[in-house]
């Protein structure tokens, strides 16, 4: 996903969890088969040498180092070893914020895994981070304007489910937005999705947790999103998975 590997990517799926399908391995071939620029993100710092041991010598997959805010409230300790991890990782993910009512018992302390990432990839620099932000946009964005300057690190919203305004304050923060077709079905995002800056935009299957026909989506899958994007904007397909490309090598190069 860097250097020549963006170049010879056919698709982009920013934010899929590789580990959590039971032929890991076969999807990572898949993925540089089907030429599939891929972000696999972990969920715990713990997972992250094994994906990453894995995914060596790949063309197309990368492994982002993660602390799931859903699981902070049992893993928060976890935060030691992912700031000792930090400094061999150049993308960060799954991190953010759930206010969801299942989670919203950790939310402080949810805050402060996050705060505490935010900070160490500013100290460090030249990140990228793809962000959950379940309910919770408003105080996701007061903590990356508060702890991540823009030139300190990228960020990519992985699944953005926010207001219209709180979209136009994440682009002017400098944010990208990665959507998948589950959001798609949504009459509400849509709309919302159909406004955002066409240079801002990425696409994501976050696998296996979007089913299609009854079974896990798999990376290539984006190629159906990329079409659905397409009809929705009123442009060429082609042309949105050209600029997609485009988006991912200014984020890697940023």
């Amino acid at each position: 996903m860097t250097g020549p590997s963006a170049k010879r990517a056919k698709w982009v799926d920013f934010h899929c969890h590789l580990d959590l399908y039971q032929d890991h391995a076969q999807l990572i071939a898949e993925c540089d088969r089907e030429r599939v620029a891929t972000l696999a993100v972990t969920t715990t710092p713990k997972a992250w040498s094994r994906n990453r041991e894995m995914a060596a010598g790949t063309n197309h997959v990368r492994v982002a180092l993660g602390l799931h805010p859903q699981l902070v409230g049992e893993r928060e300790e976890e935060l030691g070893l992912f700031e000792k991890l930090l400094p061999e990782a150049r993308y960060v993910g799954e991190v953010g914020l759930d206010a969801g009512p299942r989670f919203y018992m950790s939310f402080e302390a949810q805050e402060r895994v996050f705060e505490r990432i935010l900070r160490m990839c500013a100290e460090q620099g030249n990140k990228i981070l793809t962000i959950h932000s379940v309910r919770a946009v408003a105080k996701v964005l007061q903590h990356l304007e508060r702890e991540l300057p823009a030139d300190r690190g990228h960020v990519v919203l992985h699944w953005f489910t926010g207001s219209a305004a709180e979209a136009r304050r994440a682009v002017d923060r400098g944010c990208y937005f990665s959507i998948n077709s589950e959001m798609l079905k949504s009459t509400k995002h849509r709309g919302l999705v159909e406004q955002l800056p066409v240079d801002r935009l990425l696409t994501e299957t976050d696998g296996p947790f979007v089913l299609v026909s009854g079974a896990a989506v798999r990376p290539a899958a984006v190629s159906g999103t990329v079409a659905q994007l397409a009809e929705l904007r009123q442009v060429n397909p082609e042309d949105l998975r050209t600029q997609i490309l485009t988006n991912l090598a200014t984020v890697v190069s940023l």
